[in-house]
């Protein structure tokens, strides 16, 4: 018996010398760990996620910006009736690669609801102030070394003001647009099929919002997008060039686009290079908006909005990897 235990203790001492190895391998990593965070904004709080890399060292932190409407921290559009996760999975593949990350729900979004504002109350200067105080928190957290800021589609316009407001030490620009929002809204207004008529009271809405003057005349089938309580937010939008705003920085900007974005085109992406020579411009080929490979056809390349299993598109992780690596690594 006794000698029975003796092989059993000397079986058990060899397992944990095997775990103890395999951690060492090169293919071997620690688990990355997630935990709630908030910030205080003084007029409502906002709820995110923070993911921490194993590292016990400090880590550079990437700040990530959702897109517009009602789009949670993961991505997700509360409009549409399925998930795709995709700054769930860039959160989580950037801590992998020795990022931790923070994500946030917008205010009045998901679990950040309560601390909306009605409607007719909310301006872009909301987001964009949120997004400063965010980094500011950040900054001043001694779990991480530097801070970078990563925005995605109307995010990324975010991103461009916010690093203005609170400097930071690098800003990646995903799916974001060069033109005034109002320009945007006008090309794609066009390629809806539209009715000429409707689209001409469409395009003179959108002249006046730019210029700051309320719309009184829109007709009723355009309410959805010039309802009387959603002006005062569209008007603070159109303030803002973002080929103009990104001109203003002067730290590393990577700008990444898809080929295959039917929301956002790829001249967006050589316009914003072109306001900032500087910046460094991927175009990813096959990705689409919500950063997954998709066919170019318009209903299957929806589709992939919906569908949490797909990946993203494999490119985008080392094209982030290999512009935040050199900027972020202390010398």
């Amino acid at each position: 018996m006794r000698h029975l235990l003796l092989k059993k203790k000397n079986v058990l001492q060899l397992l944990i010398l095997l775990l103890a190895f395999t951690c060492l391998l090169p293919g071997a990593r620690a688990q990355r760990s997630e935990q709630a965070i908030s910030l205080d904004t003084g007029s409502g709080v906002l709820q995110g996620s923070l993911i921490l890399p194993a590292q016990p060292k400090p880590a550079p932190v990437v700040l990530l910006i959702s897109g517009s409407g009602p789009t949670d921290r993961d991505g997700n559009s509360l409009g549409l009736p399925g998930k795709n996760h995709s700054l769930r999975m860039v959160a989580e593949q950037l801590a992998d690669a020795g990022f931790a990350t923070v994500r946030y729900d917008k205010r009045g979004v998901a679990a950040s609801l309560a601390a909306g504002s009605t409607e007719s109350a909310l301006r872009f200067e909301n987001y964009v102030d949120d997004a400063a105080a965010w980094l500011a928190y950040l900054k001043a957290d001694t779990r991480f070394s530097n801070v970078v800021v990563m925005g995605h589609s109307e995010g990324a316009s975010i991103a461009v003001l916010a690093a203005q407001k609170q400097p930071v030490q690098a800003l990646v620009a995903i799916a974001g647009v060069a033109q005034n929002p109002a320009d945007v809204l006008a090309v794609q207004l066009q390629a809806s099929g539209m009715p000429a008529d409707l689209l001409a009271q469409a395009n003179k809405a959108l002249s006046s919002l730019k210029e700051g003057k309320t719309v009184f005349d829109a007709p009723p089938a355009l309410a959805t997008l010039f309802r009387p309580s959603v002006q005062p937010y569209l008007i603070s939008l159109y303030r803002y060039t973002p080929a103009q705003e990104i001109a203003r920085l002067q730290l590393p900007v990577l700008i990444v686009q898809g080929d295959h974005d039917i929301q956002v085109g790829t001249e967006q992406a050589r316009a914003l290079k072109a306001a900032l020579p500087a910046a460094r411009l991927e175009i990813i080929g096959g990705m689409n908006h919500v950063l997954k490979l998709a066919p170019a056809e318009r209903a299957a390349n929806i589709a992939t909005y919906m569908n949490p299993d797909l990946p993203l598109a494999p490119r985008l992780l080392p094209v982030l990897t290999d512009f935040l690596d050199p900027v972020v690594t202390p010398n």
